[in-house]
């Protein structure tokens, strides 16, 4: 297919091998910020917005599930396989499995292929452990779901990076982030609805996630309005499908823009980066100068998943533990859940303005100043203010660091990359939820927010110190 004269000039011929990939990249980031571009990113999130609403009802549904008699609070050994520390433990080791293993098949098999099948799996699986009658039974599938649900949030992080220009990509990561977290009031107000009763003899937990599974239904209706990514296509060698997606994408954008697009313009970083066309390795991670930026992301993830899950997903265990019942913990756990989008929504404000280190290094700062102040309150009124920021600092951080991860790797190994140092994170959570669990039985809120915030610090200082920048430079620039 030859490509329209879009951009105000004819171009002299469909890409080649030795020019196309860097041509593809340069005519991406011109593109201007049109509805069309819009559009892709809206469905794209809206994918996430299942992978958020399964994330985070870890939360909301353990009072139920402890109600239930299936789980317990607290366990008196670190691993306590019956405790709600196992629950949340098996969500993140399926996340680990997902975002280690196999996170990988979106560079073999494209954005797309993985966006889809990913949901199709957690939605399954997901469906499969409302029926479950044992907390063995129950870690099971939720370890199963888990990992395409690992899988979806780097693929959607990839796909996202790949199909903006450089000038949108941090409004871009907010406007996902914006989506999928209303999926946290939205489980919030389930669980507050339901966990307490059993509508038609079934426990109100299980409702809260069978509505999660209802992502398999969505992805039929998006699947064949998202293309493949024009850059991974690129990168594959499959220059004439990649010319043939963007020069559909051009057009509408001009038609929308009223008047012709800017002429791309290719760098030097671009022909160098774009010309390294094939497979993945992975040990091409380990050399420079990606080996200091994925030592950087791993002890990142490491310690972020600490401070970030740690409230994220015991808001209504720790909030029952300073002494509110589990009835109005979860009022107050969906009020706290409400403020999710805001931060987001700041951040649309000036996500391309601020450099995306600052913000992660502020936002890290934030959790651990209010968390503090947190385990030191009883007011309900005062709990809820202080979760409310808590909550818009960690969104923030989301927000940063989602987008910030994808920018540092060159496309052919964009995915594998991510998900190894994103990884660790889900490691971490996994752990965290044991440790959390012994941290509340021994020492209480107050020590819950002590590991928290020591977590921030390291978080503060990994980004700080060694973090390269990455504000509105190509992707090929910052790989280069």
């Amino acid at each position: 297919m030859a490509s329209l004269p879009v951009d105000g000039i004819n171009p002299p011929h469909p890409p080649t091998e030795a020019d196309g990939s860097q041509r593809i990249n340069a005519r991406i980031d011109r593109l201007p910020a049109t509805r069309s571009v819009w559009a892709l990113v809206f469905m794209l999130s809206i994918g996430g917005w299942f992978e958020f609403y399964d994330l985070f009802f870890t939360a909301y549904v353990g009072p139920g599930l402890v109600k239930s008699g299936l789980y317990s609070t607290t366990t008196a050994s670190f691993f306590g396989f019956s405790g709600l520390g196992a629950f949340v433990a098996a969500s993140f080791a399926g996340l680990f499995i997902g975002t280690f293993c196999f996170t990988r098949l979106a560079d073999r098999f494209g954005r797309k292929t993985t966006f889809t099948v990913s949901l199709l799996w957690y939605s399954i699986a997901t469906f499969a452990m409302a029926w479950q009658d044992s907390a063995g039974a129950i870690n099971l599938w939720r370890l199963i779901a888990g990992i395409g649900v690992g899988v979806e949030l780097v693929t959607i992080d990839t796909y996202v990076s790949e199909l903006v220009p450089k000038h949108l990509r941090g409004r871009a990561f907010a406007f996902v982030h914006l989506v999928q977290y209303t999926a946290v009031p939205a489980v919030a107000l389930f669980s507050w609805w339901l966990v307490p009763r059993a509508p038609w003899g079934i426990d109100g937990w299980r409702w809260v996630v069978i509505i999660g599974a209802l992502g398999a239904l969505i992805v039929w209706a998006i699947r064949r309005r998202v293309p493949e990514s024009p850059r991974w296509l690129a990168q594959q060698g499959r220059l004439d499908e990649a010319d043939s997606v963007l020069c559909a994408l051009e057009a509408r954008v001009a038609q929308q823009y009223g008047q012709a697009l800017p002429a791309p313009v290719e760098s030097e970083a671009a022909n160098s980066e774009s010309a390294a066309c094939g497979k993945a390795r992975f040990a091409e991670i380990w050399q420079r100068p990606y080996r200091r930026r994925a030592i950087t992301l791993l002890v990142f993830n490491l310690f972020q998943a600490i401070g970030f899950y740690g409230f994220a997903s015991w808001v209504p265990t720790l909030l029952v533990s300073k002494g509110v019942t589990i009835t109005h913990s979860l009022m107050y756990s969906f009020v706290i859940a409400a403020s999710n989008p805001f931060g987001p929504l700041l951040a649309m404000a000036f996500a391309d303005r601020i450099e995306r280190k600052t913000l992660i290094v502020l936002s890290a700062l934030g959790i651990a100043v209010f968390g503090s102040l947190f385990a030191t309150q009883s007011s309900p009124a005062m709990l809820m203010l202080l979760g409310v920021l808590i909550t818009l600092s960690g969104t923030l951080l989301s927000v940063g660091y989602h987008a910030y991860q994808t920018e540092l790797f060159p496309t052919r190994i964009r995915a594998t990359a991510v998900g190894f140092v994103y990884s660790m994170s889900r490691l971490s959570a996994m752990f965290s939820g044991f440790m959390i669990a012994f941290a509340l039985r021994h020492v209480g809120v107050e020590g819950v927010f002590g590991l928290i915030g020591g977590s921030m610090v390291m978080v503060m200082g990994a980004i700080g110190f060694f973090g390269p920048r990455t504000n509105n430079r190509t992707l090929d620039e910052i790989s280069h």
